[in-house]
């Protein structure tokens, strides 16, 4: 038996850990995962191409919204692909905000924002800093930023960045943990940055790191001892107190993902409404290791 076949037992017959939701704290919508650029470790494998997940629409949204209460689901978030590409994507996030929630749109800022300014600075002007922007930047250097995404992407995402920030809106920095490069050196390489283009944001409470996710990389199954060892709660995890809506290309009705990094994977669907998808979840993934329990990274993060 190899790693991750079985839902309920690692490849040596040990008790695989799960994770029991204990309320949705944030509810994530994957707008569709067409992107206007093709990230070399995209984990959702996002481009130009891709659209194995569909663009949501307004209505699509609303009925899961509809299953939730702004109080005890404070937070939506919307990933992508790239969110801004999605032709609803204004009305989108007038559901989300009109209906009382903060909203968290993750963007890669390359050129996609500006058709949508005006709109954005109306939502800006009635909602405040309940929408939240969070821009990838994968690197305080050039280099390392467009080895990634491509030629002509550093300056550009940086120009639309300090535009939003210009504006006044609510904005933060998702970057990534390079393994030869200390947390200090990222955080003061990044305020450097930001302070060189005139973004005077808090780095301190603006800037997310995320550990990679290298695909190959050889990573062990979470059991249910590995609670104690790594003195970590199966509680801090994403799949506690979030879920994902994806629709997939040929799919009448969206499904329910426990979070947002499984969104292909047949195994983890668990039904088409929220209260269908109460379940607990067992860590049968490798990025459930890699990312969540070894990294102790987080997506919904509202820094």
């Amino acid at each position: 038996m190899n790693k991750f076949d079985r839902m309920d037992k690692t490849a040596d017959c040990q008790e695989r850990a799960s994770v029991s939701l204990s309320s949705i704290k944030t509810l994530w919508f994957n707008t569709g995962t067409l992107c206007n650029l093709a990230c070399k470790n995209c984990y959702i494998e996002s481009s130009p191409t891709n659209d194995r997940l569909v663009y949501l629409t307004k209505n699509d949204v609303a009925e899961y919204l509809s299953e939730i209460d702004p109080i005890t689901t404070p937070s939506i978030g919307l990933t992508g692909g790239e969110p801004f590409l999605n032709p609803s994507i204004i009305e989108i996030l007038k559901t989300c905000l009109h209906h009382g929630h903060e909203v968290l749109v993750l963007t890669n800022a390359n050129r996609v924002l500006k058709k949508h300014q005006h709109s954005l600075l109306e939502l800006l002007k009635e909602y405040g800093s309940k929408l939240q922007l969070r821009v990838s930047l994968d690197h305080f250097s050039k280099e390392v930023h467009e080895q990634e995404r491509g030629p002509n992407t550093f300056e550009r995402t940086l120009e639309q960045t300090k535009w939003l920030y210009e504006s006044g809106f609510n904005i933060s920095i998702a970057s990534r943990s390079l393994g030869s490069e200390s947390s200090e050196v990222a955080i003061e390489g990044h305020r450097k940055l930001l302070e060189t283009y005139g973004i005077k944001i808090d780095i301190s409470n603006k800037l997310v790191v995320f550990p990679e996710m290298a695909s190959g990389r050889d990573v062990p199954e979470i059991t249910t001892k590995c609670w104690g060892i790594l003195n970590k709660s199966p509680q801090d995890q994403m799949c506690a107190t979030e879920r994902m809506i994806v629709k997939r290309k040929g799919d009448y009705r969206p499904v329910v993902m426990p979070c947002t990094l499984l969104a292909y994977d047949d195994r983890f669907i668990l039904g088409n409404s929220l209260k269908s998808a109460q379940k607990k979840v067992f860590l049968n993934h490798r990025f459930c290791a890699e990312f969540c329990v070894l990294g102790g990274a987080s997506c919904s993060s509202t820094k």
